[in-house]
């Protein structure tokens, strides 16, 4: 959950509520063109209504010089890539239909705009100076979850087994384990490895719902971007523990 002290900045519930009809809308739309169950566009609607309350609820509070801030289009861009992270997940429900090559294309479709949009967020709040700590917080919470889904995806679809889902679990588990040891919560310093292996994870993940890779392939490569997961997070964990005297 994003923090309380990050602020919401003005105008995010209109775009929250807009997001989450279009949401609706589409995902009714893919359920009647593919002859999916209600279940589909329920599981996704559901998903965005989380995105807004995370966006309306889990940042409530509010940061010295943020509050009146507008809901920046970096901010937006981050938005419309939940809603497709929504989209995604709504084919939980339906894990047989992941087998129609349609319906994986469609799909890989919509996690390489996912992934392209993510670099374009980025670079607008630093194109038009609308960084925030809101915003860097928000990216990376939407980041996380597209991670998690595109995993679970991987493994409902047969492409892997279930020890897939680490490569979305490992960063709810160090977070979770910030709370038994407070070392863990020291800022850690920009890095181009951690950006790198991200943008692998997520590549790979998307590949995977690529109806042509199958089985061994797809294990193969899923297994390379776990072992490279762990291998970036063993990286932070071992400069934080040198740097452990430091307290919160």
């Amino acid at each position: 959950m994003i923090d309380a002290r990050v602020s919401r900045p003005a105008g995010a519930a209109g775009w929250s509520a807009g997001m989450l009809a279009g949401v609706i809308g589409a995902a009714a739309l893919m359920a009647v063109l593919s002859g999916l169950p209600a279940t589909m566009p329920l599981t996704a609607a559901l998903a965005m209504s989380a995105v807004v309350a995370l966006v309306l609820w889990g940042v409530g509070g509010r940061a010295p010089g943020e509050g009146g801030q507008a809901f920046a289009l970096c901010n937006r861009v981050t938005l419309l890539r939940a809603a497709l992270a929504s989209l995604l997940c709504g084919f939980l429900a339906v894990p047989a239909a992941l087998a129609q090559p349609a319906i994986g294309w469609g799909l890989l479709a919509v996690a390489v705009s996912a992934l392209a949009l993510d670099g374009i967020d980025g670079w607008l709040a630093r194109a038009r100076d609308e960084a925030s700590s809101f915003g860097a917080r928000f990216d990376m919470e939407v980041d996380a979850a597209l991670i998690m889904v595109l995993a679970a995806l991987a493994w409902a679809s047969g492409k892997a087994g279930a020890w897939v889902l680490a490569l979305g679990l490992i960063r709810y588990g160090f977070v979770a384990a910030s709370a038994l040891w407070p070392w863990l919560t020291r800022p850690l310093p920009p890095s181009l490895r951690r950006k790198a292996v991200c943008v692998l994870q997520v590549a790979v993940l998307a590949a995977l719902l690529a109806p042509v890779v199958q089985p061994p392939l797809s294990e193969g490569l899923a297994a390379l971007a776990l072992g490279v997961l762990t291998w970036s997070f063993a990286v932070d964990v071992r400069w934080l523990w040198r740097q452990r005297e430091w307290r919160v």
